[in-house]
């Protein structure tokens, strides 16, 4: 038998020589750039088993090509996919009005493509085979009457239970509907379905009995010999990979069938045939086994063996089964993947502060119990929403576990910055130098005058004087780096004072500086010795902005870019008015955001993850249009992406592993909270849900320290400000 045509139409060449070499191994792929070359080849008679045909093509698209082959009387029967990288749903809905068979979103892992390439083909074989009885059903009427007539139901049933499989992504119902397609087709008794495990088992899975399942597993090798365990009939068709039929239960001596003997003695329904039929998604590998007992007759009711029509049947339908469940399989797995992924990248970003250590793990935590709550309200503003299924709940998880993922690009030092001099380490030690050199400067000019007959009791006290201007002149600068303190502008005019005080360099400055530093000095050395302000803000100390370190326009961030990277100017930083962060380090922090938003703008993200950067980039926004980074309004702005503010600030309010602040009791940070509902920072009647369904509460139990946890009055907060 020749292996399967497919005509792959793309005019992408790289995307035609992918398909080509994952379908190529089972499959005879022609690849076509070009619509009219298809329909060309298709007039001359080529026809192929399965087209698979991209969207965006020139002259003439996808979606018409798909029509015409639809509307052609030689090709209305051959599946059509149509594939696409766009994400709009309204693609899909335009690609199945065309007559597609099925829509792809690219990029598809190979398994995935080929497992449902390969569902099509199967579908569209047993679609002929239909045809081909239905054109020769009345000779066969007249031969063999109903039973042919049920043989061609069965044959309908069966193309339809393989479609509906191959669209069904619920586990459990995936297995419940393989289950009763397998007892509808046969019309049996009962019917057991069973799983292979990772320790080569066979796990009791399902059943259409109600009574409750063996606990224990099916070994499919000896534990002490190692060798195949051929004495129960499932496990040997699980090893074998046939189809088992036994007329006689009670007569059979192949196997051990003690088991199926008691649960018809326990049940009650006498088990008389049986057949056993492995699920096999490609050849040489079994997944699971389907057990079947006690075909009937559909007129009569009586238990009848299994014939070589519904041993055939079965075993097809068995086999479309567990294309199905290995294509759930590998879904599951790459969402497996991805979820473990983001949660990685989230540790990561945690672990990269000791003073934000778990915040990753506790806003997502505290987001998705103010989101479950909203689902109940049944009035009110919150009554309209409802996450509409599993798809929109993951989304949402999503983007609360990447929602601060820009941090990965946040320099530690800035986020960290504890003190105003802090860059990787805290320059006071350079400052706290230079005074030690006034220091010894000042003894060396007052031993210079004793020698030059200044009395020493008038010397002596000189220097006394100017030891202690010198030690107050520091201990102010180094009061002014711990940011502690509103800089005033007599504060202000002091640090100007004291910068101005010169010292004397004689080493060149420009010895022992990578490159990249070194192009921030002069060209020339200054010459030696050098005289220098105590406290200066120098040209080297500047970090340009390169074009490529501004926001991209086409993300409409409304924010104000500093002209420089960085600012180290030792006058600059010390004079910063509150806090430790200067504009530069500002910005940088707050950029977290706008890295968030462009990295997860620019994955391909499926259609039912496509919100995800509005839930993971809006949770410094405001209802009133101050927020960051896109000014967003109340309008603007979903329920979630106002549940993940809310979560991200009390969060904040609550940690009690940050260092650089007090840590803060529960009622406290609902006061806190308060204060943003007042001036419309966050949503008032989310906050409200918040007190009023005790998330603040059972969040503080879980997540703050026994200290913290106080009783908090929540009437004063709620309702309208």
């Amino acid at each position: 038998m020749l292996e399967p045509l497919i005509y792959v139409v793309d005019d992408q060449a790289p995307e035609r020589q992918a398909c080509a070499q994952v379908l190529g191994q089972r499959c005879r792929v022609e690849a076509f750039a070009r619509a009219l070359d298809v329909l060309e080849a298709v007039e001359r008679g080529r026809l192929p088993d399965l087209f698979l045909v991209d969207v965006f093509m020139p002259e003439i698209d996808g979606l018409e090509l798909c029509r015409r082959l639809k509307q052609s009387p030689a090709t209305h029967r051959v599946p059509v996919l149509v594939f696409t990288a766009a994400n709009d749903p309204q693609d899909e809905v335009a690609a199945l009005a065309a007559g597609a068979d099925d829509f792809i979103t690219k990029p598809v892992p190979p398994e995935v493509l080929r497992a449902r390439v390969e569902l099509h083909l199967r579908a569209a074989r047993l679609q002929r085979q239909l045809h081909h009885d239905n054109a020769q059903l009345g000779e066969r009427v007249r031969h063999s009457g109903q039973a042919l007539l049920r043989a061609n139901r069965n044959l309908e049933k069966l193309v339809g239970i393989g479609l509906a499989l191959g669209a069904e992504r619920d586990r459990m119902v995936l297995l419940q509907s393989i289950i009763q397609a397998g007892r509808d087709l046969s019309n049996c008794t009962a019917a057991t379905l069973f799983l292979r495990t990772e320790q080569q088992t066979l796990r009791f899975e399902l059943r259409t009995s109600d009574d409750p399942l063996p606990v224990s597993e099916l070994p499919l090798f000896d534990p002490v010999s190692g060798q195949p365990n051929h004495r129960f009939v499932a496990t040997h068709v699980a090893l074998s990979g046939e189809t088992v039929v036994i007329d006689d239960v009670y007569a059979e001596t192949r196997f051990d069938l003690s088991g199926t003997k008691h649960f018809s003695e326990a049940s009650g329904m006498r088990a008389v045939s049986m057949m056993t039929v492995p699920m096999s998604p490609r050849k040489g590998e079994v997944i699971g086994v389907l057990q079947f007992v006690n075909a009937t007759d559909p007129d009569t009711g009586e238990v009848i063996t299994f014939g070589p029509d519904l041993v055939q049947t079965l075993t097809a339908m068995a086999s479309q089964a567990a294309v199905a469940l290995e294509n759930l399989r590998l879904i599951e797995s790459q969402k497996q993947l991805m979820d473990s992924l983001i949660r990685i990248i989230a540790g990561a970003i945690d672990a990269k502060s000791k003073y934000t250590g778990g915040h990753n793990e506790r806003v997502p935590e505290l987001a998705f119990m103010l989101a479950q709550e909203a689902e109940k309200v049944a009035e009110g503003p919150l009554a309209g929403f409802r996450f509409a299924n599993e798809d929109e709940w993951r989304e949402f998880r999503i983007g609360a576990w990447l929602h601060d993922c820009g941090k990965v690009t946040s320099p530690e030092y800035v986020m960290d910055k504890a003190t105003k001099l802090e860059t990787i380490y805290n320059r006071i030690h350079e400052v706290r130098m230079r005074f030690e050199v006034l220091l010894r400067d000042a003894r060396v000019e007052a031993l210079e005058a004793i020698r030059q007959g200044v009395p020493e009791p008038q010397a002596m006290a000189r220097l006394q004087e100017a030891e202690r201007l010198l030690h107050d002149d520091f201990a102010f600068i180094a009061e002014c780096n711990l940011g502690g303190e509103f800089m005033a502008p007599e504060r202000i005019e002091r640090l100007k004072s004291i910068a101005a005080r010169t010292w004397v360099r004689h080493f060149d400055n420009r010895l022992g500086l990578a490159e990249a530093e070194l192009r921030r000095y002069p060209q020339n050395a200054e010459p030696l010795p050098a005289v220098e302000a105590l406290l200066a803000d120098k040209p080297e100390h500047v970090i340009p902005r390169s074009e490529s370190q501004k926001p991209e326009e086409r993300f409409h961030f409304r924010v104000n870019i500093p002209d420089n990277l960085y600012n180290h100017g030792e006058v600059y930083n010390l004079a910063i008015g509150r806090g430790t962060l200067n504009d530069e380090e500002r910005f940088k922090v707050n950029e977290h955001i706008i890295q968030t938003i462009t990295m997860l703008e620019k994955l391909p993200l499926p259609s039912n993850l496509s919100r995800v950067p509005e839930y993971a980039g809006t949770h410094h926004e405001t209802l009133i249009g101050t927020g960051y980074p896109r000014k967003l309004t109340e309008k603007e702005l979903s329920i979630p992406a106002r549940i993940m503010a809310i979560a991200d600030i009390f969060e904040a309010l609550t940690a009690p592993d940050r260092p650089y602040k007090k840590t803060k009791t529960l009622s406290e940070c609902v006061h806190l909270l308060w204060t943003f509902k007042k001036n419309r920072h966050i949503d008032p009647v989310l906050f409200d849900l918040f007190l009023a369904s005790g998330v603040h509460r059972r969040y503080a139990e879980r997540f703050m320290l026994p200290e913290q946890i106080d009783e908090v009055a929540i009437e004063p907060y709620l309702g309208p400000v």
